[in-house]
């Protein structure tokens, strides 16, 4: 499973995890405008399907089963404008999506 995550985004990560949260869970939820909306969690234990994605030494991702198939391949960033700050999900498996950038369809 490959999941590219920029340097900005590298930095929001381990500002979350400042609290001695170990792992930070990443999946996809049914819903949305497009019909899945990804999820960013902070967890401290793993369950026993997660697959644990090593993006950095400090930071491994946890991902579901269910998740893989849509999540294999994408580029993880942090953009911060005047208007928005947040994490951007480019992913090269949704087939389209929404102006808010958060949503999906496959």
């Amino acid at each position: 499973m490959n999941i590219i995550v920029t340097d900005s985004a590298l930095s929001e990560l381990r500002r979350a995890k400042e609290n001695d949260v170990q792992y930070i869970r990443m999946g996809v939820l049914p819903g949305g405008c497009s019909g899945f909306k990804y999820t960013l969690q902070l967890e401290d234990a793993t369950t026993e399907d997660d697959v644990i994605v090593d993006v950095a030494d400090d930071i491994k991702l946890l991902v579901d089963p269910f998740s893989i198939q849509y999540l294999d391949g994408l580029n993880l960033d942090y953009i911060s404008t005047l208007e928005a700050s947040g994490f951007k999900f480019s992913n090269p498996n949704a087939t389209g999506g929404c102006g808010c950038g958060s949503s999906f369809s496959a």
